[in-house]
């Protein structure tokens, strides 16, 4: 009975096929508001799922001049990677499926495989749009990792754990984006670097390199990548809505909490435009990663006073 529970546990809820399905509608729900917000109609709730089934229903062409294994492999790797991160987060409120000491740190790196997987796809292939985008996705990527890091150790450092189970339980009764206020926007933007969300979307602008890094991809290839960043914006928003706003406690608590987050990432896609990707590193590496920095250091002189 334990092995059939922990089964399903990882094959449909809370993890797996669950999680890939409310990723979608999520994704969904973030194009819906952008689109209101621009005065448009926007896609319809199945959008997202008919672009998947289409995808994989499609066939994946392989270009002539490619490594095979990786261009095969690489969205396996993205997709596993953000699944496997999803064990450690509390999702829809729920205790994660495995906890161990020091799982934020393999979740953060963990969340960090999808983008590596994509800047390699790009450079696996001669391309010139999936070069640049690949060096693009590289670049953002240095260029955030390290502020977002430094915003999730807050929580933490506050808690005394680096487990996430025992740092969610801890907010419940602490709302640290009052206490921490830099922290959770440094966070908050840092996951809308990894997910590519505007104004950091210079990866796969559209209007300059057609689709960035996953130009070559079609098929199954591109849906796994899709759904791999779908997957990653549940567990990003779990993370910062368990560490900043209260904890997750229930499934009504993760709904309110993480699509109130979705709402101002939405808001923040519309009012700002797109940043060059010099503009990226020079201005959110320099001061974001201060600024946290400075937060942090703060904190611990003042615990030092009050002990």
């Amino acid at each position: 009975m334990n092995t059939f529970t922990s089964l399903i546990t990882l094959l449909i809820f809370p993890a797996g096929l669950s999680l890939v399905l409310v990723g979608m509608f999520y994704e969904w729900v973030d194009r819906k508001l952008v689109a209101r917000f621009q005065n448009r109609v926007g896609p319809r709730w199945f959008q997202p799922f008919a672009d998947a089934l289409k995808l994989f229903a499609k066939e994946q062409i392989r270009p002539a001049i490619v490594n095979p294994y990786l261009f095969f492999g690489l969205p396996v790797a993205a997709l596993a990677g953000a699944l496997t991160a999803a064990l450690y987060v509390p999702l829809m409120g729920l205790s994660p499926a495995s906890s161990f000491p020091g799982d934020l740190i393999v979740t953060i790196y963990l969340l960090s495989l999808p983008t590596m997987c994509v800047g390699l796809a790009g450079w696996n292939t001669s391309g010139r749009f999936s070069l640049i985008g690949a060096t693009r996705t590289l670049t953002q990527l240095f260029a955030y990792e390290a502020p977002f890091l430094l915003a999730m150790l807050g929580p933490a450092l506050v808690a005394g754990s680096w487990q996430i189970n025992t740092i969610n339980r801890f907010t419940q009764d602490h709302w640290l984006i009052l206490t921490q206020p830099v922290g959770f926007i440094v966070a908050l933007i840092g996951l809308m670097g990894k997910l590519e969300l505007p104004p950091f979307d210079a990866p796969e602008a559209e209007t300059e390199i057609v689709a960035g890094a996953l130009t070559e991809y079609s098929g199954r290839g591109l849906a796994m990548f899709k759904i791999s960043r779908s997957v990653e914006l549940i567990i990003g928003l779990s993370l910062v809505s368990s560490f900043y706003l209260g904890g997750l406690n229930g499934i009504p608590s993760f709904l309110f909490k993480s699509l109130a987050l979705l709402l101002v990432m939405s808001v923040l896609q519309v009012l700002l435009t797109r940043l060059r990707i010099d503009q990226t590193v020079g201005l959110w590496w320099r001061f974001g990663a201060i600024l946290v920095l400075a937060q942090l250091l703060v904190m611990i002189l003042w615990k030092g006073l009050a002990l």
